[in-house]
């Protein structure tokens, strides 16, 4: 039971930051007006889908990344060519269905051959009719149906090189900033749950060492070192203790409200660091608002400056392979972390969506970061880049991606293979 728990709550994680990744650039999409084809969580065979509005919403199999499909940002997959036979349907004398296979099946349907059309801009189709040229208007919602699918189309000003300058880079930076704002909320959450630290207690005690033989015990609240005001911090405590190998210290502490004071003599380790053989553990209360926001904001200050070392660390080649963790890995670390309990899962969480909204603006093709590079670009130079050419350079960029990916992947199997 708890492996299923387990197992859902780290598909949980993944399909939330993902989800709110993908949903940032959905709404800024629409919210531009740019007609949103798609929106897909996974890659890869599709799962289940179905359409509500214009937009057709999926699942897919491999859950490592999401996309949103706006209209002009590929080519079409349907066109539709001068000298085609179609058929068209009106409602209200404006065409709402063009119909290019099946045509004879389409009954209350009009059918001819295309001399012109445009999709784009002036929204007509010209047909001719038993040797006369007709001209319609369409809807600037109208459908192609080929195969069965059903494709709208999508004039100039619903595609999302049709949008301003402005419009198209809120569309692209809005999903790593979803993820910044999913992060700082869920350390925001996990600092009301975590609590504040209040005093600093010993938790655990090492057989056979100096702590348990000055009569420390767990549950004693440290209050000083060698003389030193400890407070909450651990580490400082036990900096103090590694200076003092084979000499006697004496630590202050406070057991059931009263006052005491014991002399240690710390053990040295192989490094000559003196040890009394304590873990730490933690008084705690619940935090103020402000306590809250602070501390929210600290921790997300101070794990940006984590993923950004590592992130310097891989461009400098500092890293080895085996340093190097793919889906596999990080959906291993988050079943092992899901298992220490909802506060630290709620903590990786935020992590991961802030890694991804960092990561997504990194300057490198196929990523958002590139395709903002791009957008500026365009706007210094008062002209778009050449589509060709930009399209080239994201489909190198994810080529690579995929390349690596499949590499990293393929190494976290292999080191799950043999165990390590």
């Amino acid at each position: 039971m708890q492996m299923i728990q387990t197992v859902l709550l780290t598909v949980l994680v993944f399909f939330v930051i993902i989800t709110v990744h993908e949903w940032g650039h959905y709404f800024f999409a629409k919210r531009a007006g740019i007609l949103v084809r798609e929106f897909a969580i996974g890659f890869g065979p599709k799962l289940f889908s179905f359409k509500r509005g214009e937009t057709k919403y999926t699942l897919r199999l491999i859950p490592a990344g999401g996309f949103v499909r706006m209209a002009g940002e590929d080519p079409e997959i349907v066109e539709v060519q001068p000298g085609q036979t179609v058929a068209i349907r009106l409602k209200d004398g404006v065409v709402h269905r063009i119909y290019l296979d099946r045509l004879d099946e389409r009954k209350d349907a009009i059918r001819g051959e295309v001399v012109s059309l445009d999709m784009e801009r002036n929204l007509h189709i010209d047909l001719e009719l038993d040797g006369e040229v007709e001209h319609y208007s369409l809807h600037p919602q109208a459908l192609i149906i080929a195969r069965g699918n059903e494709t709208q189309i999508a004039p100039l000003d619903r595609q999302f090189n049709g949008k301003t300058v402005g419009q198209r880079a809120m569309a692209i930076f809005a999903g790593p900033l979803m993820n910044f704002v999913l992060a700082f909320v869920l350390f925001l959450v996990y600092v009301q749950m975590a609590g504040v630290k209040e005093n600093l207690q010993i938790g655990e005690l090492t057989p056979d060492m100096p702590a348990i033989e000055a009569k420390l015990q767990v549950g004693d609240i440290i209050t000083a070192v060698d003389g030193e005001a400890i407070g909450t911090d651990f580490y400082r405590m036990i900096d103090i203790i590694a200076e003092h190998p084979n000499e006697p210290i004496v630590i202050d502490y406070v057991r059931n409200g009263e006052a005491h004071s014991t002399t240690v003599i710390p053990q040295p380790n192989e490094a000559g660091e003196g040890k009394i053989g304590v873990t730490a553990a933690y008084g705690t209360r619940t935090p103020t608002f402000g306590e809250t926001i602070t501390g929210g904001a600290t921790l997300m200050k101070d794990m940006t400056i984590l993923i950004m070392d590592g992130i310097k660390m891989l461009v400098t080649l500092q890293v080895d392979l085996d340093d190097l963790g793919g889906p596999v890995r990080t959906a291993e670390i988050t079943s092992q972390i899901a298992q220490q309990g909802i506060v630290q899962l709620t903590s990786w969480t935020a992590t991961l969506s802030l890694y991804l909204g960092i990561f997504n603006l990194l300057p490198v093709p196929a990523l958002d970061g590139s395709r903002l590079i791009f957008i500026g670009l365009e706007a210094v130079r008062r002209k778009p880049i050449s589509p060709n050419k930009e399209g080239l350079v994201h489909f190198i960029g994810f080529a690579l991606l995929m390349m690596l990916m499949l590499v990293v992947t393929y190494n976290d199997i292999v080191r799950l293979i043999r165990g390590e």
